[in-house]
């Protein structure tokens, strides 16, 4: 089994503070992460380490069995599915929503020199579809709803056919139905055996997808418990991230946590 992503050792430190501390990660092809935490706890910075985006202070990173610092980045970036809120600023508002996926591809904001044809249209045409989004692709992108760009982000980042897909947050700021049926397309994806490794940042239990297989809890830049979901939520680990008595039960495929009384 191939190794997506390896961190040993991996420390970010920004002036006097410390976003991550002696991180170890292993992700192997196939499985399904999600990274819980409360904020600060250092995982969309974890996030960007795994995307290339950023550079650790300290250890080793292996994305896709290539050393970073020792591997052009931008032969990489394409291989590595990104989405998060952080890229709506960067998309062009008039940009056709069509576009803004296609431009997964190249790993790009915004259509400039870069040649497409007919297979990159198709790809583009059936992600749409995929995530419910077909009838929107010759809308621009700044007429979308929240959920509406929230899907086109994740269509757009699956557009290179990754090898490795990272989700920061996509359940953020969307109402009770746009985050079920969100959570059933992650579902669905996560699902298939031929779909690329996934990390989805989350502050909320309710929004882990079925088929999720790994977790990583977070506090304060540092690991608090990882391993395969099922053993890894329990009530003492998410209370020990949080800083707060949790209890957390699993219902069918789904899981719930509440404060305990």
């Amino acid at each position: 089994m191939a190794t997506v992503v390896r961190m040993a050792g991996v420390s970010v430190r920004r002036g006097t503070s410390s976003l991550l501390s002696d991180i170890e990660l292993l992700v192997q092809e196939g499985e399904r992460w999600v990274v819980m935490g409360p904020n600060g706890a250092g995982k969309t910075t974890l996030l960007l380490v795994a995307s290339g985006r950023m550079f650790p202070t300290t250890g080793e990173v292996e994305l896709l069995e290539e050393a970073m610092g020792a591997v052009d980045l931008a032969e990489l970036k394409p291989r590595i599915g990104w989405a998060s809120s952080a890229m709506l600023a960067d998309i062009p508002a008039g940009e056709a929503v069509s576009d803004v996926v296609m431009t997964g591809a190249w790993a790009v904001s915004g259509r400039w020199r870069e040649d497409y044809d007919d297979v990159d249209r198709v790809r583009a045409t059936m992600l749409l579809d995929q995530w419910g989004m077909g009838h929107l692709g010759r809308r621009t992108f700044g007429t979308l709803s929240e959920g509406e760009r929230k899907r086109a982000l994740i269509a757009r980042a699956l557009m290179s056919d990754p090898e490795l897909v990272l989700l920061d947050e996509p359940g953020a700021g969307l109402d009770l139905g746009g985050r079920e049926d969100l959570v059933d397309r992650m579902g669905a994806l996560a699902r298939d055996p031929d779909a690329p490794a996934q990390i989805v940042v989350t502050h909320h239990v309710e929004e882990i997808p079925a088929g999720f297989t790994h977790l990583l809890l977070m506090r304060g830049g540092r690991t608090v418990a990882s391993g395969d979901l099922m053993s890894t939520m329990t009530d003492e680990n998410l209370s020990a991230a949080v800083g707060m008595r949790i209890l957390v039960h699993r219902d069918g495929d789904r899981w719930f946590a509440r404060r305990a009384g």
